[in-house]
């Protein structure tokens, strides 16, 4: 159900915006929504595990509050990111 951190590393490299960038909403959001993907196939399986469900639904409310101050702040930066990991349609 987590990222392994060869996964993670990946993520942020793919993601990061400099060479030490570790937090900036952009991989945060990556990493997010790597765990989400994950949960999500977990709850195939296992659909009465409400406790990682309400994980899942925290996890869903973070990501949405992270895009939601960096569509404040930077536009283009967001509209990038949502078509990099295909959140919207």
């Amino acid at each position: 159900m987590s990222v392994t951190a060869e996964k993670k590393q990946e993520i942020i490299q793919d993601n990061a915006r400099g060479n030490t960038d570790t937090g900036s909403p952009e991989v945060q959001v990556a990493i997010l929504t790597e765990r989400i993907v994950n949960l999500t196939e977990h709850f195939k399986t296992h659909h009465k595990d409400n406790h990682s469900r309400r994980g899942l639904l925290a996890m869903v409310n973070k990501r949405r509050s992270l895009l939601d101050y960096l569509k404040k702040k930077d536009v283009e930066r967001y509209n990038a990111l949502i078509q990099k990991l295909g959140l919207r349609k």
